[in-house]
């Protein structure tokens, strides 16, 4: 049975030996996680979310590289959001979809599209080639608070968005989508979705993980203004 801590300061923490960067070429990375035998409550989830730990799997983890700083927890303030013109016109191209939240499960109808994403989309990855138990223990077998936020046009399956709803907002963890439907954008979508469904559920924030600001992948991120970085132990806004 794994102790059941109630404060950041009572967890154990590991960190992983050092090794490639997947970022940034020719950078050495070590990782920290929480401990995996405790069992960490929504409250201290968000807690540690707040410091800027992130989820990946069932491991709650942070970057803790010793001479490089470069990745940076974001989350979007959703009440001063506002979107630009390139966001509006997303927000209108895909007004014909129904976006339902439920639990997740593995499906032959969303690994499939999972597959498809994965395949067309990055084949350098450590997840080429997907496979059902990697989509288990990666998007399935997670918390309690994970759900899967599907976007289907006409009863088709489209997109899923995993996301965590915490005690202060909601966690964007993965999204992947049929790649026929590139021209929607729907990874922009998602996250416009996240803001607007954090902002009826009184959450202030939507939680994007780490930016980077020399990964061009990263970029999108600080799209979403007004954006704030955790730097320095505090939250502050982009400028």
């Amino acid at each position: 049975m794994g102790i059941k801590p109630t404060s950041i300061k009572d967890l154990r923490y590991f960190t992983t030996p050092e090794h490639e960067c997947s970022y940034l070429e020719g950078k050495r990375s070590t990782t920290l996680f929480a401990d995996p035998e405790a069992i960490i409550s929504t409250e201290l989830y968000s807690m540690l979310s707040s410091v800027g730990f992130r989820r990946s799997g069932q491991h709650i983890y942070r970057p803790h590289c010793q001479d490089c700083s470069a990745c940076v927890p974001v989350r979007v303030a959703v009440n001063q959001f506002k979107k630009n013109r390139k966001q509006n016109r997303i927000w209108r191209k895909n007004q014909d979809l129904e976006i339902f939240m439920v639990s997740p499960e593995y499906t032959d109808e969303n690994y499939s599209i999972f597959d498809e994403y994965i395949t067309e989309r990055h084949t350098d990855g450590d997840m080429y080639p997907a496979d059902p138990d990697q989509f288990r223990n990666f998007l399935v077998n997670g918390r309690p608070e994970a759900t899967f936020c599907e976007f289907r046009e006409n009863g088709k399956l489209v997109a899923v968005c995993v996301a965590d709803v915490m005690m202060d907002g909601l966690s964007a963890i993965y999204t992947f989508f049929s790649p026929e439907e590139s021209r929607r954008s729907l990874g922009n979508f998602a996250v416009l979705w996240l803001i607007e469904a954090a902002l009826k559920m009184n959450k202030p924030y939507v939680y994007l993980g780490y930016w980077i600001k020399d990964c061009q992948k990263m970029n999108y991120k600080t799209d979403y203004r007004p954006i704030e970085l955790y730097y320095n132990d505090k939250w502050q806004l982009l400028k």
